[in-house]
């Protein structure tokens, strides 16, 4: 067994032989001196750790050490009560504290027990009981954050279990602390009763055997008394305040005595303040300068030098910011760094700085959120952080819009000016700067202020500057939505959807479809604008058909015959009619027959001539819809549908093609048009 192992159990095995064998007179002293050493060992150490799990075995020593206090409790009274005396430590404390008045000595203790039991012992135990179950309460948040961090890969599978055993840790020692409150408690109630009999019975002892007189029995009891209940009471009031620092202690990065000082001189100007308070204060009183003014004196001078100390450091970490900025500059990895690419940057001129900045009432950056928010909800994609800059290069009105690097839209706009749309035929009362709206291309005019109300009056749509960037952003990443989700991306939200629906994800992945597969399943239907936030249908049906096919371009089919509810209710109106363009039979026979199947997938291969007429017969049914003001829709059989929208993605991307599977029973189907080939 270790010497220290060893040095605990006699130490037990002492405080029970002090319960039971009387002590001689220097021992006792000696284990005084040892127990007021101790609470001063473990008051110091409280004010050095730095959290509450640095001193873990804090609930089992106040045990000990409550047991060790008892043990000599009962020693003492023994020898006061025994011998009428309880050796040179307990009568020095008695003798000294009641300065020859017993009275006093004995109001004072009286005092010392009261802020003992009353607000050392009390305001501990609340604490201890409130941090107990605060923690317990906050447990599962905080295991939900490690995981969400874990699956994230914000942290390792180690640093994940470190952290969950330190929240385990915290708990149990917050629910010992409680219970180890209550042994300080049940001390300090211990402490006043051993005094009273040590009183009481000390005068009838001395009275009877020792053959004193009243008042010599009393003064003298009382003496030890007070003795003995001082030596007691001062190591149990400095475990009792180490109770509390500890169970109060918030997590910091230094000990007591370093954030007291940090955080209660953090303001130099203050000191100046209370400097300037004292000094009236003895200047307007009776109480003199004599008194107040070496205080204010010191805390002007300690003001003085903390402001020196503190600009002087706030240099010293400039310039030691500037070295490492340099230093990063010149090593290899800073060229690294510019390798990296933002997936959406949005820059404008100076002149559009208006919009970005708070401080002139610009709200760009709340746009942003609410957009991302907005997209969340119709895309069900978690759009990245838009990096937001300005750029000199551009002219001052100037915007542009970048996805991964490459540019994706530029528009022009004047913040002094509101964009106003005719609801048809134009009104040449209306005047301003022609135009063209950069999210629709539909014509427009930049009017003033003045000439808003009559635009309005004549049914022009009047929209302000930031809300036309906003809607050009918005549309842009709508429709390059399927160049924002990359694998990282599809595994978040496999990950999120793991987290309800574990079964479906083991299902589907990683067999028969890895992250790949599903990410091109994803980007197939953003590509064509249907939203992907019902996942766990999306799984469903790559659970039912991924073991049958691994071609994406298959599966992207039935997972849209799936989302049929969805689709149609995005593309019918309120009566559940939907009009449309239709294909006609040998339209649909040519592009059949012009499927090539490969070992890679499919794809449409068909004569040039006849892939183009069949594009402009597109064109001119799209044509006659658009003056007609409806939006264009082509529907055609589920076989072909895919290869369709191969042969019209190039030329018409923004046109909708749908299958007849795609859309519920109860819609009512409208031909506006048919596409035919001669």
């Amino acid at each position: 067994m270790a010497a220290r192992d060893l040095s605990v159990l006699l130490s037990v095995i002492l405080i029970v032989a002090m319960l039971i064998i009387p002590f001689p007179h220097w021992l006792l002293s000696f284990l005084i001196i040892i127990n007021i050493s101790l609470a001063l060992l473990v008051i110091l150490t409280s004010m050095n750790m730095k959290e509450p799990l640095d001193f873990a075995i804090f609930p089992s020593l106040i045990l000990l050490l409550t047991l060790f206090r008892l043990g000599l409790n009962v020693s003492t009274t023994r020898a006061i009560l025994s011998e009428g005396d309880a050796g040179k430590v307990v009568e020095t404390f008695g003798t000294f504290v009641t300065g020859g008045n017993v009275l006093v000595g004995f109001v004072v203790f009286i005092i010392l027990i009261i802020i003992q039991f009353i607000v050392i012992t009390k305001g501990s135990e609340r604490v201890s009981e409130v941090a107990a179950r605060f923690t317990l309460d906050a447990m599962p948040g905080k295991q939900m954050s490690i995981d969400a961090d874990l699956n994230a890969g914000v942290i390792s599978e180690h640093q994940a279990r470190e952290r969950r055993e330190k929240v385990s840790r915290e708990a149990d020692f917050y629910g010992a602390m409680d219970g180890a409150s209550k042994f300080v408690k049940g001390d300090a109630i211990a402490g006043v009763i051993i005094v009273l009999i040590n009183m009481m019975f000390g005068i009838i002892i001395g009275m009877m055997q020792m053959g004193m007189g009243f008042g010599e029995a009393a003064g003298h009891f009382t003496m030890l008394t007070v003795g003995d209940g001082i030596v007691s009471q001062i190591p149990a009031l400095l475990i009792s305040t180490a109770t509390g620092i500890v169970v109060t202690r918030a997590a910091s990065e230094g000990n007591l005595g370093s954030d007291i000082t940090d955080q209660l001189f953090a303001y130099p100007s203050m000191l100046y303040v209370a400097a300037g308070t004292i000094f009236l204060l003895g200047l307007f009183t009776p109480i003199g300068l004599f008194i107040t003014l070496p205080i204010a004196g010191i805390m002007a001078f300690g003001a003085y030098r903390i402001s020196k100390s503190k600009n002087q450091q706030d240099q010293n970490e400039e310039e030691i910011e500037e070295e490492i900025e340099m230093d990063e500059m010149k090593s290899p990895e800073s060229v690294v760094n510019l390798l990296n690419v933002d997936p959406i940057e949005f820059e404008f001129g100076y002149g559009l700085i208006p919009l970005a900045d708070t401080n002139q009432g610009g709200d760009l950056l709340d746009r942003i959120v609410m957009i991302r928010r907005q997209l969340a909800i119709e895309m069900g994609l978690v759009i990245p952080v838009v990096r937001i800059r300005d750029n000199i290069q551009l002219q001052p009105n100037e915007y542009r819009l970048k996805i991964k690097g490459n540019e994706m839209a530029r528009g022009e706009i004047l913040l002094d000016h509101y964009l106003a749309m005719a609801p048809g035929i134009e009104d040449d009362s209306i005047e301003g700067i022609d135009t063209i709206e950069p999210s629709f291309g539909l014509p427009a005019k930049w009017i003033t202020e003045e000439m808003k109300d009559s635009a309005e009056m004549f049914g022009y749509t009047v929209v302000d500057p930031p809300s036309v960037v906003s809607t050009h952003i918005t549309e842009m990443i709508k429709q390059h939505a399927h160049e924002l989700l990359g694998r990282q991306e599809t595994k978040q939200l496999i990950d999120h959807l793991k987290e309800s629906y574990p079964i479906l994800v083991d299902e589907v992945t990683p067999t028969p479809l890895g992250i790949g597969e599903i990410q091109k399943v994803l980007s197939k239907l953003l590509r064509e604008k249907v939203s992907i936030r019902n996942l766990p249908v999306i799984f469903e049906t790559l659970a039912d058909f991924g073991k049958m096919s691994s071609d994406t371009e298959l599966l992207g089919e039935y997972v849209r015959q799936a989302l049929a509810k969805q689709i149609t209710s995005q593309y019918a109106s309120a009566n559940q009619t939907l009009k449309v363009i239709t294909l006609s039979g040998k339209v649909e026979k040519a592009v059949a027959d012009g499927v090539q199947q490969t070992d890679h997938g499919n794809y449409l291969s068909i004569d040039p001539e006849l892939s183009q007429t069949i594009i402009e017969a597109i064109a001119k049914e799209v044509e006659q819809l658009s003056i007609q003001e409806q939006t264009p829709i082509l529907l055609c059989s589920p076989a072909v549908r895919m290869y369709v929208r191969q042969l019209t993605d190039r030329y018409f991307p923004q046109l909708p093609v749908l299958s007849y599977n795609e859309l519920e029973a109860n819609v009512e189907v409208q031909s506006v048009g048919v596409v035919n080939v001669i």
